[in-house]
């Protein structure tokens, strides 16, 4: 018998009050009576589909688990301590007692429930982007800020290239190359002609990434020529709006046998960054970060204001003019897209 996981004294009050709060307020009809559980044990959470979550135990068991009304987030990722059932015939037979401390989380703003969770414990956030419906530079920033600011490292991967013919793919190279002079990983891919595939193969092996992007852009696509059994669900670009069509509904977790896991989220087409101050913003454009501080005046807006210095790197060439003015688009759109609710 496997041993019963050693908690620390955190994690064993967590459980006390989680357990005290069940049997004052009596047992629910939506929970599992005591006697139905098993012994706790260490488990990883590889699905959620609304109260439920699915919880992969160490032998590779899967369980559909309740999660305690005291938890207030759970995200796939997340290395929780749970009690199965001790009948498997119940399609949800387990529960969550308590979601262990994240090593890193990514988050997006919501309107109406502030900032929410979306994935736990990653090592690399794959930002998804395509040539079709379009390629937007402004989108892979935003995205790029938000890795930044959690300090997960990104990597950028542009799908979709074989509808691009030379002259074009030679275009698209030279304004990603942007990205890549500052120092970040560029994947090109096509899932029907196989390009890059092996190399993003190889970018995943041995780590917990998380696949983000607008829907569309064939997150779906690559999953199943990286994974044939996940059998992922694929849409179509819409052709009155000409973006895609949300097809994943649910997160979820995908092992790879080579090593290594992928945790395909659904699709945003717009990821909002209104939830952060200023300062986070700038900070997320990591070539700024040297010339943070050094400003004329402490309040720099980094635009017309005298003395700015990361100015003055765009008009040396030392910082991209494209980066710059996506900084100054994404800035007038926070306060523009931030929920009247959250102004102060």
């Amino acid at each position: 018998m496997a041993k019963k996981p050693k908690l620390t004294d955190k994690q064993k009050r967590q459980v006390s009050v989680n357990r005290s709060k069940h049997l004052s307020r009596g047992a629910k009809s939506t929970e599992i009576e005591d006697n139905q559980l098993g012994e706790q044990q260490l488990g990883r959470v590889i699905g959620r589909f609304g109260k439920h979550a699915d919880v992969e135990d160490k032998s590779g068991v899967v369980h559909r688990c309740h999660m305690r009304r005291t938890i207030k987030s759970v995200v796939c990722g997340d290395d929780v301590l749970f009690r199965p059932g001790k009948d498997l015939s119940l399609s949800i037979s387990g529960i969550i007692e308590l979601v262990q401390d994240r090593k890193s989380v990514l988050t997006r703003p919501d309107f109406y429930d502030g900032v929410k969770p979306v994935a736990a414990n990653i090592d690399q956030i794959i930002i998804v982007s395509s040539v079709l419906p379009s390629l937007s530079l402004n989108i892979i920033d935003r995205y790029l800020v938000a890795a930044e600011d959690v300090e997960i490292s990104p990597v950028i991967l542009l799908n979709k290239v074989e509808l691009l013919n030379s002259e074009q793919l030679e275009e698209v190279e030279g304004q990603l190359n942007v990205y890549r002079d500052i120092g970040y990983k560029i994947v090109y891919t096509s899932c029907k002609t196989l390009t890059g595939l092996d190399e993003l193969a190889a970018c995943l092996k041995d780590k917990i990434s998380v696949f983000v992007g607008q829907s569309g852009v064939g997150k779906s696509s690559l999953i199943n020529k990286l994974l044939p059994e996940a059998d992922e669900l694929i849409g179509d670009i819409s052709d009155n709006s000409g973006l895609g069509q949300h097809t994943t509904t649910t997160a979820k977790l995908l092992h790879f046998p080579a090593g290594g896991d992928l945790i395909d989220s659904p699709g945003v087409r717009e990821f909002a960054l209104w939830h952060l101050p200023a300062e986070r913003l700038t900070n997320g454009f990591k070539e700024f970060r040297d010339y943070l501080g050094g400003c004329k005046f402490r309040d720099c807006k980094h635009g017309s204001d005298p003395g700015c210095l990361i100015k003055a790197a765009v008009e040396e060439g030392k910082i991209s003019q494209q980066r710059y003015q996506s900084y100054h688009k994404i800035l007038l759109n926070m306060d523009e897209l931030r929920p009247a609710h959250t102004k102060v």
